[in-house]
């Protein structure tokens, strides 16, 4: 791999002020961003991908392409539950297996974002469509989570229907608000896009760059507890990201020859979900356990991706 790529994406801001907030932690300073201007800044990350994203639609004709990556993406988010769910069943148990296994299946939308901007700092260009693939996968997991718990041990849940449980992934904020702004977006013309641009992208990289010195400063906070669960939650954390991310990377090249959408797809595909899941599953699956699978999502894969994750396969779907 090229090391120069690896060494540049080391040193982007975004990702150092992320290292700031642990730091932050670790050395007990009183640093923190007030948890509504935290809100706030994560609200207009979503509509600033999600508006961007559509306007990027509106440009792109219907394609096959479009079709089979969608297929391709929901296939994904409900296969990777299964093989999480059986990788960690035995040390973990069914309800925090099911939990975990939601949580991979599932996507990360701030990784998403952070992934967008490392393809702009590097000029490669992607579809506007990949941000519609990113909310069409983050339901299918948590039903597939959800089923496995039900499955194995149909004790565990709450007596919730599918159909509530599909109206409650789809109508979480997270999703809700990326899709919308998706929506409004592909509708709205140039000539009314450019009247809300410096918003929409101007001062993006620099909201960016707070949300993740916030991420840092949560993850720093979960890391002590979550290391009194052993080493296997780490282990199983950073291998689901890089496997994932590495095995799509390469056979994404079936559905899009666009680099820029494979390397999406891969980031997606090795991104795990700290804010759709954690709150499908307190409804759902009340018995699992959030010290568990919320620390292995961000305090663990989230970094691994944005450090060594997002060169990696850049690498491989520009080979």
């Amino acid at each position: 791999m090229n090391l120069d790529l690896l060494l540049d994406n080391l040193s982007n801001p975004a990702l150092l002020f992320f290292v700031l907030g642990i730091l932050a932690v670790q050395f007990k300073s009183d640093l923190e961003i007030p948890p509504t201007s935290s809100k706030f800044i994560s609200l207009y990350l979503l509509f600033s991908i999600g508006f961007n994203g559509g306007q990027e639609l509106s440009h792109s004709p219907y394609s096959n392409e479009i079709l089979t990556t969608v297929i391709f993406s929901v296939l994904l988010a409900m296969l990777v539950p299964v093989y999480v769910f059986f990788t960690v069943k035995r040390k973990l148990g069914v309800e925090n297996a099911g939990a975990v296994a939601a949580a991979y299946g599932s996507v990360s939308a701030v990784t998403f974002v952070t992934a967008i901007a490392y393809l702009e700092a590097q000029g490669t260009p992607f579809d506007g469509y990949m941000v519609a693939i990113l909310a069409f996968m983050e339901a299918p997991a948590i039903i597939v989570g959800v089923l496995l718990i039900r499955y194995f041990n149909s004790s565990s849940c709450e007596h919730i229907s599918m159909p509530q449980l599909l109206k409650h992934s789809l109508t979480n904020g997270s999703v809700l608000l990326i899709t919308g702004s998706l929506v409004i977006g592909f509708c709205s013309n140039e000539q009314q896009a450019l009247g809300i641009m410096p918003f929409t992208t101007d001062i993006f990289k620099g909201f960016l760059a707070i949300f993740l010195l916030d991420m840092g400063i949560t993850s720093g906070r979960k890391l002590k507890a979550f290391f009194d669960h052993g080493w296997f939650t780490t282990i199983a954390a950073s291998a689901f990201a890089l496997v994932n991310g590495t095995v799509v990377a390469l056979c994404s090249q079936w559905v899009t020859d666009v680099p820029g959408n494979r390397f999406l797809l891969a980031v997606l595909a090795a991104s795990a979900s700290y804010i759709a899941v954690p709150a499908a599953m307190k409804i759902a699956v009340p018995k699992a356990n959030p010290g568990i699978y919320l620390p292995m999502a961000l305090a663990i894969t989230f970094p691994v991706n944005i450090t060594v994750g997002l060169p990696i396969y850049y690498y491989l779907v520009n080979l």
